[in-house]
């Protein structure tokens, strides 16, 4: 079965295109998210944090004018209340999208108090999103414009390292790969540090990892490992807007997840590129610091009455990047919110 069945709606991505940039109305999206997560930053809460996020997305989204379907949400419909995949968003107006949240990226980030937390949404023409059906995790490769004909996840990572330091004119000991810190990544992490390379471990965070991969102002060189799928399809939104690639392959987790994906008619074997994640040229992407991080700084609080952000803002059909850094009033919010954003 071709991956064309696996796109919640078979229209062609092309049949109906957006005519005004989504993204500077998504900014406030993830804004309002940001900062509703920002209030429980280091208070060991990650789902009163994550709630908040959702909570305050969900209200914003519902301004926006369009006619959007969750294709990567919080969840089935009886695991998450708002933002689950398949939830109708918007105000109904055309156009019609796809959309992908993650309304808090680093849950656990946030709780602690860590770095790089972030507030993330995608969005695309109508079926032009894949859907990742039953598979929760991606084996997953990425870098910058210059590295794409390198990144093939059947090629040993010896020779990819090989390869991007020829590419960037200095040794392997000079190439940097981040790699979340779980037990499943032992071998890959002893793997790149055989080859003379270096590790960046991170606690969370695949979306912002992606991003740092494909910053040609970023320390970072590859993104390499398995991690979240609905993470993946956001950050081929991001890379669509960045350039660069990212070529992802389905993981299954056991058994009853690989029959779960064959049966869905999944291949199981293929390499998936940004251009098989998101099947369009004109598709937005929105990040709003939670915590201070690499990408973006987090929430910053100016005594009881103010508070600013910064978001990164991106659209795939001009190439333009924005950020977008903001000053917000508390208590002006807090008229339209409630006790929501602080």
């Amino acid at each position: 079965m071709g991956i064309e069945h696996h796109y919640l709606d078979q229209r062609s991505a092309s049949d109906e295109r957006p005519d005004r940039n989504l993204a500077l109305e998504l900014v406030r999206v993830t804004e309002w998210a940001a900062l509703a997560a920002a209030r429980w930053v280091g208070r060991g809460e990650k789902e009163l944090a994550d709630g908040a996020a959702v909570d305050a997305m969900r209200l914003v989204l519902d301004t926006v004018r369009m006619d959007g379907v969750v294709v990567i949400g919080e969840g089935e419909k009886d695991e998450a209340p708002m933002l689950y995949n398949g939830e109708q968003i918007g105000d109904g107006s055309q156009p019609s999208v796809d959309i992908a949240v993650d309304p808090l990226e680093g849950t656990t980030l946030t709780a602690r108090g860590m770095p790089s937390a972030l507030s993330v949404i995608a969005l695309s023409n109508r079926g032009s999103m894949f859907d990742p059906g039953p598979c929760v995790y991606m084996e997953k490769l990425a870098g910058g414009p210059e590295l794409v004909d390198l990144l093939d996840l059947d090629r040993s990572i010896g020779d990819t390292l090989q390869g991007v330091a020829q590419r960037r004119g200095v040794g392997v000991g000079d190439v940097m790969v981040v790699i979340l810190d779980r037990p499943r990544h032992e071998e890959r992490i002893e793997a790149v540090r055989e080859a003379g390379a270096r590790v960046r471990l991170i606690a969370d965070g695949d979306v912002s990892a992606a991003l740092l991969a494909v910053d040609p102002d970023s320390p970072v060189d590859l993104l390499w490992g398995v991690g979240g799928t609905p993470e993946g399809v956001i950050s081929a939104a991001a890379i669509k807007c960045l350039g660069g690639q990212l070529v992802g392959r389905l993981w299954p987790r056991d058994d009853d997840e690989r029959r779960a994906a064959l049966d869905a008619g999944y291949d199981l074997e293929r390499q998936l590129t940004v251009d098989d994640l998101i099947r369009s040229d004109d598709c937005f992407f929105s990040a709003t610091g939670v915590t201070d991080g690499d990408v973006l700084q987090g929430v910053r609080y100016q005594g009881a009455a103010g508070a600013s952000t910064e978001s990164l803002v991106m659209r795939s059909r001009s190439g333009t990047v924005r950020r977008v850094h903001a000053r917000h009033d508390r208590a002006k919010l807090r008229t339209i919110a409630g006790e929501l954003l602080g």
